[in-house]
């Protein structure tokens, strides 16, 4: 009786292993506003430097008119054996998001 038991126990106990399974939830990140700009800027500073390689890409920032928006980005990129940093600025109209400009500048920081 006493192995019956045991048996038993140990049938509980996997069984209660299996029905407890540890639920996973991972967190959904939102997409930021920026987003869209930034492909835009990496499509833009690829086409300009076909032959470079983007290493990084950081938002700036944004600056918001009456009517407009500018978008800031800094991207860093190797050509070559030369590495450097590019600013785009992408001001397009904010309520019907038409880009009116794109501005690069390079730096060496």
């Amino acid at each position: 009786m006493q192995k019956f038991f045991v048996i038993l126990g140990t049938f509980l106990v996997f069984l209660t292993a299996l029905l407890h399974v540890p639920t996973i939830t991972y967190a959904q990140q939102e997409v930021p506003a920026y987003a869209k700009w930034g492909k835009l800027a990496v499509k833009e500073a690829q086409a300009k430097y076909p032959e470079a390689k983007i290493l990084d890409y950081l938002h700036v920032g944004s600056e918001v008119h009456e009517e407009s928006t500018i978008e800031k980005f800094k991207l860093w990129l190797k050509q070559s054996d030369k590495e450097f940093g590019l600013h785009v600025r992408i001001k397009y109209v904010t309520n019907t998001n038409k880009v009116v400009n794109i501005e690069f500048k390079e730096t060496s920081s």
